[in-house]
């Protein structure tokens, strides 16, 4: 997992998640401060930054099937 700097934009990657049709795209980018994820087709709107901690634990939620 790459970080991005506090000097560099984020780079922003598409979940391996996300669904195969055009309505279901998440970005995500790992910053020093955190992971922030944003709607892929509304990259100039608003993104949700996790701390690291949250972030870990929104993926286990993840992938223990807690959330759907």
């Amino acid at each position: 997992m790459s970080f991005t700097s506090p000097n560099e934009s984020p780079r922003w990657f598409k979940s391996s998640h996300s669904g195969g049709n055009a309505t279901e795209c998440v970005e995500a980018a790992h910053l020093c401060e955190g992971t922030a994820i944003r709607d892929s087709k509304a990259t100039d709107g608003r993104s949700l930054l996790f701390q690291p901690r949250s972030w870990t634990s929104f993926v286990s939620a993840l992938q223990d099937g807690h959330l759907r």
